[in-house]
């Protein structure tokens, strides 16, 4: 791998460069990577490199009873927790100031999370070090915590067993493309289901922040800015399989400087911005009128009123799939 010292002159100046950003379509060259992966791995190949030249990573990751939180991570152990979609706001603890003694001690520092995270740590560091790199994730909004883990404790009622693991995208059973979180008990059953997807996409679970949100623009505050490349097909249609493609926006030259040093590790190629567009690089999502209704429901009714009124059902042929992959791991 190469050496870090390029990366360590920030210039601030590249903040406002005009080439920026640059856009590219990207993948891990390791297909084991790439499946462990919300969508093509480039956020491994950037906190491996981090990693192998003595940094840490900051990231988000569950915890045992399936809580978000922000993690300190300088092994590839504790890194790999912060893999895979996390669709709830994580709690960043006091991980800023942990962030300020890293940086301050000399560390390589990789920091992730979504566009207000990043700018929130931009702002309290209040000045610029050439040892981080902000990875911010294209945020869609952040729903109500409340509403998930009411709906975790609904779903093991329903089991009668203790929730042992989710996958809120399940990527090796459905395909990149396809939304449906899955559930995993102490008993040996699992469940995949669309509920807290659907509830999520409907906006009315998000935070109210969330429906005026200052960063749905095409610059993002991280030196680099990864996403699902959704039009893949369209962009770069040789690197879709439906096994995940990352959308990367380089944002400066901090950001290109590392896409650089990692370019080995990946398959890239540069497409526009225009062929990359997505609804939250424009605008934020609309507060539904629905919403208070929601809320109402939400503290007067129980889970499964909520589930049948917003929560939408799963097709027939999909709760059919998923019983059959339940017994099959039983049978595993």
């Amino acid at each position: 791998m190469k050496s870090l010292g390029r990366i360590g002159r920030r210039r601030e100046s590249s903040i406002v460069n005009t080439k920026f950003p640059k856009v590219y379509a990207a993948k891990h060259t390791d297909e084991e990577i790439r499946a462990a992966s919300r969508s093509g791995g480039v956020f491994t190949a950037l906190s491996d490199y981090v990693l192998f030249n003595g940094g840490v990573v900051y990231g988000c990751a569950l915890t045992d009873d399936f809580n978000a939180v922000h993690i300190r991570a300088d092994n590839k152990s504790e890194r790999n927790r912060m893999r895979g979609s996390k669709y709830i706001q994580s709690d960043l603890g006091d991980t800023f100031k942990y962030v300020k003694n890293d940086l301050e001690r000399g560390r390589k520092v990789l920091f992730s999370g979504t566009s207000c995270q990043v700018a929130g740590l931009k702002n309290f560091l209040g000045e610029e070090y050439g040892n981080l790199l902000c990875v911010d994730i294209v945020c869609h909004g952040v729903p109500s915590k409340k509403v998930w883990n009411k709906y975790l404790r609904w779903q093991e009622q329903r089991l009668h067993s203790k929730l042992i693991a989710v996958d809120f995208r399940n990527k090796k059973d459905f395909g990149w493309r396809d939304h449906i979180e899955t559930l995993y008990f102490e008993n040996g059953e699992s469940v995949s289901a669309r509920i807290f997807t659907t509830l999520f996409y409907r906006h009315e679970v998000l935070r109210p922040s969330c429906y005026e949100c200052p960063y749905k623009l095409v610059m993002h505050p991280g030196d680099i800015t990864i996403a699902d490349y959704w039009g893949i097909e369209k962009s770069a249609p040789e690197l879709d399989d439906n096994k995940g493609v990352s959308l990367v926006l380089v944002n400066n030259e901090v950001g290109e400087e590392f896409l650089k040093c990692v370019k080995n590790m990946l398959f890239l190629k540069q497409t526009s911005i225009e062929n990359a567009m997505q609804r939250s690089f424009i605008q934020s999502e609309s507060r539904p009128e629905t919403r208070d209704r929601f809320w109402r429901d939400f503290q007067r009714k129980s889970f499964s009123y909520i589930v049948r009124k917003y929560g939408g059902q799963l097709p027939f042929w999909r709760k059919i799939f998923a019983k059959i992959i339940s017994f099959t791991r039983r049978m595993e």
